[in-house]
């Protein structure tokens, strides 16, 4: 988190940091994470606490049955940067 600045980018990161505030990242394999930002680095990789993933599955046999939505609570985990797509404030 050093040497970057408050101003563009990562702004929504920074604040999110000092105001522990959650965000929701939307990552490359459809999956959304809502967490609590605890720091980040210039390549997106995140510590996050009190994290929720989120995902759909679709059932397998009939192509007719409904999406199934699923999440899972991880207390703190390491997400690397490659893996986000876009970040954005928890809507509330």
């Amino acid at each position: 988190m050093d040497g970057i600045s408050e101003e563009g980018p990562f702004a929504l990161l920074q604040k999110a940091v000092r105001d522990n505030g959650q965000i929701l990242i939307n990552l490359r394999s459809t999956r959304k994470v809502i967490a609590r930002l605890k720091a980040y680095d210039r390549h997106m990789n995140m510590v996050l606490e009190q994290a929720r993933e989120m995902w759909v599955e679709q059932p397998k046999g009939s192509s007719k049955a409904k999406p199934i939505n699923k999440d899972r609570y991880i207390q703190k985990m390491f997400l690397r940067g490659d893996s986000v797509i876009s970040v954005v404030r928890n809507p509330k």
